[in-house]
């Protein structure tokens, strides 16, 4: 029998991923070109496909044609309502989502908005926490750290300081504690997830079931400059790549936790925060 989340937008963005960098699982994934503009709007209507995936749970994603439209607005109002929207990062948070649900068939166990007691508040959590089931094998915990901003190498070194703070044994045992209630009774190998979220579950093995995932989007000058995916876009953003995987391969901590490093380069982040604000507000 099929899931809902079997069910899944059109798949939009590239995957450039030729190689290892510095040794880490990573993986680059371009939004395109069309007419020799790099495809903002297009990738902004494509997270706002994945808004009622991001923002409702399983139950909530019994859709029909009566019902669509409520089920959009829904999705969008409990992303955020506020005006002031250029710092915001949802759209960077539903990108890492949508990566992981299309590309590495993660499903999502506790959606980050019900964190919220507000639809503006911002959240000191886990920004996505997604479980992957492979046959035969243990459950794997897909906790994500999603950086949208401007600088690369801002972004990264933010990442590795999240990251590092949401090892502290303190956060971790406290997150266990609030995610593990929140996941639907429905949610397959239910019983096998819901145990490593336990009081009496070691961290260890929490840890040991645990990937991390590291997004980030940031401008780019390869994809600012480039009119098409040729030979010099290629090389240009696999060096990007190499380097902010040489900073998180520097902190130390894929030596300590298995971790997945997933870039995906912008022209502008501004222009992008504005085009996903723009799309956000209308479904509102």
């Amino acid at each position: 029998m099929l899931s809902v989340y079997d069910h899944k937008p059109a798949r939009f963005l590239i995957d450039l991923s030729k190689k290892k960098h510095a040794e880490l699982t990573s993986s680059i994934y371009c939004a395109g070109f069309e007419l020799g503009k790099w495809r903002c709007s297009q990738l902004a209507f494509h997270l706002a496909e994945w808004l009622p995936d991001y923002a409702l749970i399983e139950e909530e994603l019994r859709v029909n044609h009566a019902n669509m439209l409520l089920k959009l607005n829904q999705a969008a109002v409990r992303v955020y309502t506020s005006e002031k929207y250029k710092k915001r990062g949802e759209a960077g948070e539903i990108a890492l989502h949508a990566i992981c649900r299309d590309f590495f068939q993660t499903i999502p166990i506790s959606p980050r908005v019900f964190y919220k007691s507000a639809s503006n508040d911002l959240i000191k959590a886990f920004d996505m926490v997604h479980a992957r089931l492979p046959m035969a094998e243990p459950v794997e915990l897909w906790l994500g750290e999603s950086k949208l901003w401007e600088q690369g190498d801002s972004a990264i070194a933010n990442a590795i300081k999240s990251v590092r703070s949401h090892i502290d044994a303190g956060f971790l045992a406290n997150e266990k504690l609030i995610l593990g209630p929140q996941i639907p009774k429905d949610t397959p190998r239910y019983e096998e997830i819901v145990k490593l979220f336990h009081k009496s579950t070691s961290l260890d093995a929490f840890l040991k079931s645990s990937v991390f995932v590291v997004g980030i989007l940031c401008d780019s000058e390869s994809a600012i400059a480039a009119l098409q995916h040729d030979t010099q876009y290629l090389s240009a953003v696999e060096a990007e790549m190499e380097k902010l995987a040489k900073s998180l391969n520097e902190s130390g901590l894929p030596s300590q936790l298995r971790m997945v490093l997933i870039y995906l380069p912008l022209a502008t982040k501004e222009s992008l925060v504005a085009a996903f604000d723009e799309r956000l507000k209308g479904l509102q």
